[in-house]
């Protein structure tokens, strides 16, 4: 796999930015400078995250989400561990 995470990528199976192997693999989230956990979808060339808003659901059952506009850096997370043990 590549090094670099898609542009864009979601967590909702529905959608077709959702990328199961990728997912599994540890995708990170750096949003205007702070690390985010609660990202449900993302796009960097258009830059926007979508977030959870608290424990609303439409009427589908699916979490009601906040577009916010900002800076988005993806990461793999494995890369970052694979490194820290080669150096062990």
């Amino acid at each position: 796999m590549a090094d670099t995470p898609p542009d864009r990528l979601s967590l909702n199976p529905r959608s077709p930015h959702f990328d199961a192997d990728l997912l599994r693999r540890g995708v990170g989230i750096r949003f205007k400078g702070q690390e985010k956990t609660n990202v449900e979808e993302y796009c960097v060339s258009e830059g926007w995250i979508r977030v959870a808003a608290g424990k609303s659901l439409d009427r589908f059952g699916q979490p009601m989400t906040i577009k916010l506009s900002g800076d988005v850096e993806p990461y793999f997370q494995d890369t970052a561990e694979e490194g820290e043990d080669a150096t062990q």
